[in-house]
């Protein structure tokens, strides 16, 4: 199972949903980044299960331990490994998807591609829980970013059947207040009365033992024009392909994305102005990123989630050992909505991928 991402930023991320533990390896970071712990942990709780209604029961603490790569506050240059210990399994509840897999899930495919032998349990390597390693990949990343001035935020820009939206990230600089009221609220929106429709909507699925999905809106502000290359190795390439490794991502747009599809030239394209000598785009519909190559503005993209599969109403299945229909009903505990949980894995996908790119067209001595 490939597991590992990155070309100057060499990430690997390893365990099962209900193993021991979890974790991550990371080599290439530069040696001297400061490492605010503490700050790491408070990314890591904002994906953490069990701390809301809208998520979740399982509770896990999510409590990051770096096994080596970081000493006195400072990345040593050597290879960062840590792991997050599972702390609240119960893998009795999976025993019977070794034989009725649950539609929209991986069950049925790896079993195929495995011969049988992949972990069931909380769906082992396809489970979600193993984004929490990604995060603390990701919470590294996004600190050393900083140190070039380069900051990034994710929200829920859409949710639900009928679409509830939030108030869009500020596409063309970076409005503070955006940022502040995101890091006050619990819930990962911008206007408070988004929050609340959408805290309903999920409450409601909960209770008919279904689930909504949604689309994730993420900035990065501060990246420079010049970064990235055309074609099969571009800024979209690099986000796009480790964005899809987050286990309920069905697809991913920058700028207008589909949108653009819709409008004519004249209206898609950015207009350039000078402003105190520099070049400054009108507007961002490329979402700061042209023929793969930063252009200076913010880089703007969306991820859509796919809605829990594993829900407690009855579904069609079929006994895979015995080779007829059956029916399903998924026992366990799960999120009725994804989406909340993943705004900060956003943020990590979006800082790696960009990282990666620095270091390789910088080299390390770029932070």
């Amino acid at each position: 199972m490939s597991s590992m991402l990155g070309t100057a930023l060499r990430v690997s991320i390893f365990g099962e949903s209900h193993a021991p533990a979890i974790g991550c390896s990371i080599d290439g970071m530069p040696a001297g980044v400061p490492l605010d712990l503490d700050e790491l942990q408070n990314f890591l709780d904002r994906r953490a299960p069990g701390r809301d209604a809208t998520a979740t029961t399982r509770r896990e603490t999510d409590r990051a331990r770096i096994l080596c790569g970081v000493v006195d506050g400072h990345t040593t240059g050597s290879p960062i490994a840590a792991i997050i210990e599972n702390e609240n399994t119960r893998s009795q509840d999976y025993d019977e998807l070794r034989r009725v897999p649950r539609p929209g899930h991986a069950d049925y495919p790896a079993r195929i591609r495995y011969d049988g032998f992949n972990d069931v349990a909380g769906g082992g390597h396809f489970s979600g829980r193993l984004t929490a390693p990604l995060c603390i990949a990701g919470g590294i990343a996004l600190q050393a970013l900083a140190q070039r001035g380069i900051r990034i935020a994710a929200h829920i820009a859409n949710l639900g059947p009928q679409g509830i939206p939030d108030t869009p990230l500020n596409h063309m600089e970076l409005d503070e207040d955006q940022l502040s009221r995101l890091s006050s609220h619990d819930f990962p929106c911008i206007d408070e009365g988004a929050a609340k429709a959408m805290r309903e909507c999920i409450l409601d699925a909960r209770n008919d033992l279904d689930s909504v999905g949604g689309v994730i809106e993420c900035v990065a502000y501060g990246v420079p024009a010049g970064l990235g290359d055309p074609m099969f190795d571009g800024i979209e390439n690099r986000i796009a392909r480790v964005a899809f490794g987050i286990p309920a991502v069905k697809g991913v747009d920058f700028g207008a994305g589909f949108s653009a599809a819709y409008l004519r030239g004249s209206q898609n394209n950015d207009p350039y102005r000078m402003d105190h000598g520099n070049v400054a785009p009108r507007t961002n519909n490329a979402g700061g990123i042209l023929g793969g190559i930063s252009t200076g503005m913010p880089i703007v993209w969306q991820m859509a989630v796919k809605p829990t599969p594993s829900i407690g109403r009855k579904q069609q299945s079929v006994d895979l050992d015995a080779g007829c229909d059956a029916d399903l009903v998924v026992r366990g505990r799960h999120d009725p909505c994804i989406v909340p949980r993943a705004v900060p894995i956003a943020e990590a996908v979006c800082a790696l991928a960009l990282l990666d790119l620095i270091l390789e067209s910088l080299g390390n001595r770029a932070l």
